[in-house]
């Protein structure tokens, strides 16, 4: 029982960095006067994604690699299917009125891109830095549109005081507090995590990969997936599939780019043969409502998660 309650420990030590990390980065860019768009595509993907980013760095130097794939390949698949499914089944999510297009089809490409990498049968240094090189435009040219003109979902100043990090006022001994629990904590959970869910692996006979896809990829979607209830609860989730898509692109370009600085990631088969392609279908299934401005109504946020249900099935058994 010990390395499960460990890992719902390390789990709630994640949710928690991470929320102290993006309130702290937040406000911080607010006191000193950066765009509110701005500190959306930057620090707080950063921050959301700090969990993913350290778990997977975590593992490879654990060697345990196959923690770092799955984690960002379920974390992908979670996010289109749990984090919008669940929401909508709350509310439907307002996503006709929302703009995607443009970072949809970066989304696209950054996953074909991925794939493509994968079926060489290793991430490398090299592969990490193309994947770098492909963060590098895709922030070049938000930050680029982010001066041109505000961008449907950008997150304006009323969607700022929807979040509870939110404070442009909040003095900086706050601000410092939550940037050092933040970069504190992190590590701790990230480690807590790897460390227990390796063991469970283990002692249970399930595969590195399956603990990575399933438990690991679910706990670190945790924040996306509160913020995004929130919003749908307060009527107010039109900004969801933007997040969602802007998080699956930093997933896969930063954190198995920056993982691989600190050494080799292997590709199990089982990746090739099925994980990858879920991903990349999933990221499909968002085709009609970003191009068709449909909203994710409740019965295709049911849908939604019905197939991730699915999913988790077929990859535990």
């Amino acid at each position: 029982m010990m390395p499960w309650l460990l890992s719902g420990l390390g789990l709630v030590i994640l949710l928690l960095a991470g929320d102290a990390l993006v309130r702290g980065a937040v406000n911080l860019s607010l006191r000193l006067g950066i765009p509110a768009l701005i500190v959306s595509l930057t620090i707080v993907a950063f921050g959301t994604s700090a969990p993913e980013l350290l778990i997977s760095i975590s593992a490879v130097r654990d060697n345990v690699p196959g923690i770092a794939l799955g984690n960002v390949v379920g974390s992908n698949t979670a996010n289109i299917l749990l984090v919008l499914g669940i929401p909508a089944i709350l509310s439907s999510l307002q996503t006709s009125e929302c703009d995607t297009r443009k970072t949809y089809v970066f989304m696209l490409i950054s996953s074909v891109l991925f794939v493509g990498l994968a079926f060489f049968g290793i991430f490398t240094i090299w592969s990490g830095l193309i994947l770098l090189a492909g963060l590098g435009v895709l922030l070049f040219d938000q930050v680029y549109e982010a001066r041109a003109h505000r961008m449907a979902c950008s997150m304006d100043d009323g969607e700022a005081e929807m979040l509870d990090e939110a404070d442009p006022n909040m003095p900086y001994w706050r601000v410092g507090m939550f940037l050092l629990l933040g970069l504190v904590g992190l590590p701790l959970g990230a480690n807590l995590l790897v460390e227990n869910a390796t063991v469970i692996a283990l002692t249970y006979g399930v595969s590195e990969t399956v603990i990575g896809l399933t438990l690991v990829a679910v706990g670190t979607s945790l924040p996306e997936l509160a913020t995004t209830v929130m919003a749908a609860l307060r009527k107010q989730a039109d900004v969801a599939l933007g997040n969602v898509i802007g998080s699956n692109m930093f997933n896969l370009l930063a954190i198995i780019g920056v993982a691989t600085f600190f050494g080799p990631i292997p590709v199990d088969p089982q990746f090739l043969r099925f994980d990858l392609w879920v991903m990349l279908a999933a990221s499909l299934l968002l085709a009609p409502f970003v191009f068709f401005k449909l909203d994710i109504t409740r019965l295709w946020g049911i849908v939604l998660t019905l197939l991730y249900l699915a999913y988790a099935t077929a990859v535990l058994l």
